[in-house]
């Protein structure tokens, strides 16, 4: 008996049948109301950075500082990107969470 023929014997041929589940480990609940309170923080500094980005950018234009001027576009597109994704966070994890499940 050769060893590829001692794995095939070991190993099972088909799906092991594991599939996420919500009662597995306590806490659960209160993991996910930890999360949610980390994305409402995650949106509140992008909103705060995004409006800190803006005076910036304002405040520099209107003062001739153009190098200024562009670390606060910067902030602004930085803000609205963590905004998008943290917005998209489950979105995104469900995508490829789908996609895992089909390999």
């Amino acid at each position: 008996m050769s060893m590829s023929n001692v794995v095939a014997a070991v190993l099972p041929a088909g799906d092991p049948g594991i599939t996420p589940n919500q009662d597995g480990l306590p806490g659960l609940a209160v993991l996910r109301s930890i999360v949610g309170a980390l994305l409402t923080w995650g949106l509140v500094a992008c909103v705060a950075g995004l409006v800190i980005s803006v005076i910036v950018w304002a405040v520099a234009h209107h003062q001739g500082n153009y190098s200024n001027a562009s670390g606060g576009k910067t902030g602004v597109l930085v803000a609205a990107g963590g905004a998008l994704l943290i917005g998209g966070a489950n979105a995104i994890i469900t995508f490829f969470s789908g996609l895992g499940a089909g390999i």
